[in-house]
């Protein structure tokens, strides 16, 4: 399919979609009263092949932004953001699994330390303030404090750039076996004593051993960008945990109403980033788009 027929079928179908009723928002006032900005993560829109065929499904869809992989074509990006006025709120860290500042190879982490150096950059060439990163990994060949101590040291080395540049080094919970509670992720963070290091919170990553509005609470002014997702208890129980994530916005078991009322107390007015699947086709990307919609209603 060639760019023009791209945008026609795409146009298209958000014309259809136009006609079709969406559920009603639970209050649509306090809603109204948030000023929370859409963004679709990278990986999980999929209607496209092009830089740029990406960013106009994102924009036709409903989206504000969009948050990009480091290391891609930069020109490319740019023209995309340019062309459709999608902002670019973050950047990911692309290399973060694979050159982990927490394995015992120096020269891996050295790696891993240079990658970090191109997502900022990435960053700042984008006018984003932020870049997704995960710090490191336990393992059993990889101890928590090893982790620790190896992530800390790498990273310092860093945050002169990210201090240079504006662009917050924003830690994300995830399923690494590191960073297990909000208190020790909060004392991770103030360790560098930076407002360039800061927390990427992600909604559904919590769910499997605790409650998001929890740790929104106490990482609280630390959190810099937030990644939307959902996660279903009973699905995980029956099928493993990996596939409780198998599951649409609003259909899990986060408690949305908390999150969200969580977010207010602490005042957070940022980019909520969707990460989830369902953006494989036109209708899709909308879908889940209406559903983050929802969720500001909560």
């Amino acid at each position: 399919m060639n760019r023009r027929e791209f945008t026609k079928n795409t146009l298209l179908v958000s014309a259809a979609l136009s006609t079709v009723s969406v559920p009603a928002f639970s209050d649509n006032r306090r809603s109204a009263s948030r000023s929370l900005k859409k963004a679709i993560m990278w990986d999980c829109n999929k209607v496209g092949t092009t830089i740029e065929e990406i960013f106009e499904s994102a924009k036709v869809a409903g989206f504000d932004g969009i948050e990009v992989m480091s290391h891609l074509n930069r020109d490319e990006v740019l023209r995309a953001r340019d062309k459709t006025g999608l902002v670019i709120p973050s950047v990911c860290n692309s290399m973060h699994w694979k050159l982990v500042l927490s394995d015992p190879d120096p020269k891996v982490r050295e790696a891993g330390v240079k990658a970090l150096r191109v997502s900022l950059e990435d960053a700042k060439a984008y006018g984003a303030d932020t870049v997704l990163f995960v710090p490191g990994r336990v393992n059993e060949a990889i101890s928590y404090d090893d982790c620790w101590n190896r992530s800390v040291a790498e990273i310092k080395k860093v945050v002169p750039l990210a201090e240079k540049l504006q662009v917050k080094i924003a830690i994300e919970n995830v399923w690494n076996g590191f960073l297990l509670s909000p208190r020790e992720t909060a004392q991770y963070i103030d360790q560098f004593n930076s407002k360039m290091v800061a927390a990427y919170f992600d909604c559904g990553n919590i769910v499997n051993s605790g409650w998001p509005e929890q740790w929104i609470k106490i990482l609280g002014h630390r959190i810099a960008k937030v990644h939307i997702k959902d996660f279903s208890r009973e699905i995980a129980e029956k099928q493993g945990k990996w596939a409780g994530f198998n599951v649409k916005l609003l259909e899990g078991d986060v408690n949305w109403t908390e999150v969200m009322k969580a977010f207010d107390d602490i005042n957070y007015d940022g980019w909520t980033t969707v990460e989830m699947s369902g953006g494989d086709t036109p209708e899709g990307l909308m879908d889940l788009c209406s559903r983050l919609s929802r969720i500001y209603a909560s």
